[in-house]
C-alpha cells in the first residue's frame, strides 16, 4: 500500500469515527507540531482564520518546534478532514 493510499485509509476511518462518535456540530481539537518558522505558525493560523478559533501556541524547550492546538467548532467530519488536508502542504507539519 503506497502512502497516497494509507493516507486515504486513514481519512476514511477518522470521518467513520467522527460520524460514530460525536453530534455535529460539535467543537474539535486540532493539534499540530511544526518547525519554529513564524510563516508556517502563520500559515496554519490563516487556514482557521474564518472560524472563531481558539489558537494556543507552545514552543519546545529547545525552541526548534511549536505545538500549535486549536479549539474549533466545526460542522461535521468532512469539514475537520478539509481543515487536515488545507494545512497538509506546510512543510515539516505534523498532525496530532
Amino acid at each position: 500500500m503506497n502512502s497516497d493510499q494509507k493516507t486515504v485509509e486513514f481519512y476514511k476511518k477518522l470521518k467513520e469515527k467522527l460520524s460514530n462518535d460525536t453530534l455535529w456540530p460539535s467543537n474539535y481539537l486540532y493539534k499540530f507540531i511544526v518547525p519554529s518558522d513564524e510563516e508556517k505558525v502563520f500559515q496554519i493560523k490563516e487556514a482557521f482564520k474564518s472560524h472563531e478559533a481558539n489558537i494556543q501556541l507552545k514552543e519546545s524547550s529547545k525552541g526548534n518546534f511549536v505545538s500549535v492546538s486549536i479549539h474549533v467548532r466545526m460542522k461535521n467530519p468532512d469539514a475537520v478532514i478539509e481543515k487536515y488536508l488545507e494545512v497538509s502542504y506546510i512543510e515539516g507539519i505534523i498532525s496530532l
